[in-house]
């Protein structure tokens, strides 16, 4: 998140109808809107906007100007660096084994599972009605395409699709798909920035 000497001095806005629990911190600037739902001790940073009908669960981190869209479910305990965009209807599980009662047929309650997380790191993007399976990691300004599900990590800067996600390219940080550079292997040039990154064994990090 920001340095103190950093923040925004923008209020926050809570609008008519949205759910916000009194333990959770809201950064300047952040935006919630109408229907939205965030539990108790969910941290936001500053300049987030969390769209109508969402949810954010209880003690959910989420950094500096992330974007939660309409109805998306990030359920505790997720994790969303500074940058993250959440698209419609995008959802972030914490079951691995889901079941409603246990072996005996009693309904289960909050003490007879153990939540685990999606972490989702600085400027990846989650399209519209993807799910992440968690425990799962999408990597540093990496793509999930829309109606993907993730059931493994996703590299940084992958962008992967289909069910289950698999990679089928590299995007830079301006989101648009990285394209080989002729002769010379291993090398990859934004189109809109030009910033050149290097793959070696399955793995791109910019150069």
């Amino acid at each position: 998140m920001k340095q103190n000497s950093e923040l925004s001095l923008a209020p926050v806005r809570v609008a008519a109808g949205a759910q916000v629990d009194e333990s959770a911190a809201l950064g300047s600037g952040t935006a919630v809107w109408e229907l939205a739902q965030i539990r108790e001790q969910a941290v936001l940073g500053d300049d987030c906007v969390v769209g109508r009908g969402a949810y954010v669960g209880p003690g959910v981190r989420i950094g500096d100007g992330v974007k939660i869209q309409n109805l998306a479910l990030v359920y505790e305990p997720a994790e969303l660096g500074d940058g993250v965009f959440v698209g419609p209807a995008v959802v972030l599980t914490n079951d691995h084994n889901p079941r409603s009662v246990d072996p005996g047929g009693r309904p289960k309650g909050r003490g007879d599972w153990e939540p685990v997380g999606v972490a989702v790191a600085e400027g990846a993007s989650l399209g519209a009605r993807s799910v992440c399976v968690a425990p799962v990691r999408v990597g540093r300004w990496a793509m999930v395409a829309a109606g993907a599900v993730v059931t493994r990590d996703v590299p940084d800067f992958a962008l992967v699709a289909g069910v289950p996600a698999r990679r089928i390219g590299w995007v830079g940080r301006a989101g648009q798909r990285l394209r080989a550079l002729p002769g010379s292997p291993g090398m990859w040039e934004c189109p809109a920035t030009g910033v050149l990154h290097t793959e070696k064994d399955g793995v791109l990090t910019e150069a």
